[in-house]
């Protein structure tokens, strides 16, 4: 099984690596900073005897992103499972490169434009496509018109909302197009994401409140090993249990507004 994890380089990415790798699959890392993929890719080894590639990718260019995805196709005759799992929060408003506000881009925007470059290898391979979404999807307002919140009132929590509830509708498109692709809540967990914020601050001080990563990671390697992962489809899934999500995480007409915003955001031609 060759397995394209993305956000390797800590927390629940590079645990679900580690994970997976025991479990003997060919471990393909993408992320920001080699120092770090080096370091999983290396525990990784040890726990399942062979090396993991590393590919270095930043996703707040999409630049990035096609090279990524021209990069898997000339090495890899066959992608069984696409982890989307990179992901970032700031209460500030950060703006790419490319346009775009940042945690749409990192969180929705690269993830639509690499599974979409790979979609004709994920296809041809019956590949899964896992994409960690997570609860704060339910608060989301996603307005496919404004997926920059350039025209509505900026909080960075709620701009998350919105990228996560993009992850969610972006699975049920994906499902309506042949692919065996799910998404899930991880768990709150004690990780380095959304680092400095008052919410993480708690989760980190409170007994209780937050998980280590490896419980978000065996969720996340659950749909990607489990027939759960094949048998659902566009469905979201909390604790290894598909849930039951507002009509804004599901809507297959916000879903296929949210897919046309995406393509023109992403430079692609529709399909």
């Amino acid at each position: 099984m060759i397995t394209v994890i993305t956000g390797a380089g800590a927390g629940i990415g590079a645990a679900s690596a580690l994970d997976l790798a025991r479990r003997g699959h060919q471990i393909v890392l993408v992320g920001r900073t080699p120092e770090k993929l080096r370091a999983v890719a290396d525990r990784a080894e040890q726990a399942g005897g062979s090396r993991p590639d590393t590919l270095v990718a930043d996703f707040s260019s999409l630049d990035q992103v096609r090279r990524l995805a021209a990069d898997l196709l000339a090495r890899y005759e066959r992608i069984d499972v696409l982890i989307n799992n990179a992901g970032v929060m700031t209460p500030d408003r950060r703006t790419t490169v490319d346009g775009n506000e940042w945690m749409m881009q990192v969180n929705h925007l690269a993830p639509f434009l690499l599974t979409n470059l790979l979609h004709d290898r994920l296809a041809a391979s019956s590949a899964r496509v896992v994409t960690t979404s997570s609860r704060a999807g339910k608060s989301g307002r996603l307005d496919p018109a404004d997926l920059s919140r350039e025209r509505r009132r900026w909080n960075g929590w709620l701009q998350y909302g919105d990228s996560k509830q993009a992850n969610a509708l972006f699975t049920v498109s994906l499902a309506e197009r042949g692919l065996a692709a799910t998404c899930l809540h991880p768990g709150v967990l004690k990780t380095s994401f959304a680092e400095g914020t008052f919410f993480m601050k708690l989760v980190w001080l409170l007994p209780g409140m937050g998980e280590p990563p490896e419980a978000g990671a065996e969720r996340v390697v659950h749909l990607a090993t489990h027939p759960d992962g094949v048998d659902h489809p566009g469905r979201y899934f909390v604790k290894n249990a598909p849930a039951r999500v507002p009509e804004r995480m599901s809507d297959p007409a916000l879903a296929a507004a949210l897919w046309d915003a995406s393509l023109a955001a992403t430079g692609l031609a529709a399909s």
